[in-house]
């Protein structure tokens, strides 16, 4: 496995995404709230929520949650404050890491994940230490049962920057605010995406095995499982064989 979209593969993998499914409630709840907080309750003009709320979708979110999410936002019902931003910080051998935080107590979430950086190889550093090494992107990833010349007439057609075969998968990159455009022309083609999302790819990525690989994916599961943290982006790869060792 190859690329940004190695993560979101070895987390289907394990299934964590089912195991953790209330955790996973929680956090967009949270951006939902912030989504509606900043930019209103309409999806009409307030394209984050549109986006947050399709991902509740996606998770199969119940529409009761994601109404008082909204309201929680918008002030119609009572709710926590809550902060956002970044972490950034280095994994074994150098990886980089950001982490995306939404917390109502930001010194607690700073101990935490510092706790959890040291703890499996790694260290929390200074603002500005590995953003450069991302960019915001969309990202549709395609499994290469698909036909890759229908995706690629597809997604240019609609607007998207780029397509690539990363050789186990099939992947449609664009700018942040036409991936909604361009994922649902994709599916109005019938084209069907194992996964779709905004997030940070890598520019760059450092190879891992061995100590460093387990550790790398420990850091990724504990960073992901804190309350506080919304989303991880890191530029490791590594190999088909390592992770089969790894997950036994």
């Amino acid at each position: 496995m190859a690329g940004h979209s190695k993560w979101a593969n070895i987390k289907h993998r394990k299934g964590a995404q089912d195991a953790k499914r209330g955790k996973v409630f929680t956090k967009l709840i949270k951006e939902i709230t912030i989504a509606a907080r900043i930019g209103g309750g309409e999806i009409e003009t307030n394209p984050r929520l549109r986006l947050a709320i399709d991902k509740a979708k996606q998770a199969n979110m119940p529409k009761d949650n994601i109404d008082r999410a909204i309201k929680k936002g918008t002030g119609d019902l009572d709710g926590v404050t809550y902060e956002e931003g970044f972490f950034e910080g280095y994994g074994p051998g150098g990886v980089a890491v950001m982490v995306e935080f939404m917390t109502d107590n930001r010194t607690r979430t700073v101990a935490d994940v510092r706790h959890i950086f040291s703890k499996h190889g790694g260290n929390l550093g200074v603002n500005g230490s590995v953003s450069f090494l991302f960019e915001r992107k969309g990202l549709i990833s395609f499994s290469t049962d698909n036909d890759f010349e229908a995706i690629f007439e597809a997604a240019l057609e609609a607007g998207a920057e780029d397509v690539k075969d990363e050789g186990d998968s099939y992947e449609v990159l664009t700018a942040p605010e036409n991936y909604m455009e361009v994922r649902d022309v994709l599916g109005e083609n019938g084209l069907k995406w194992e996964n779709a999302e905004v997030t940070m790819i890598p520019q760059t990525m450092v190879q891992l095995d061995g100590k460093q690989a387990e550790q790398m994916l420990k850091l990724m599961d504990k960073l992901e499982d804190n309350d506080d943290v919304q989303n991880v982006y890191a530029n490791f790869d590594i190999s088909d064989e390592e992770i089969a060792r790894i997950m036994g």
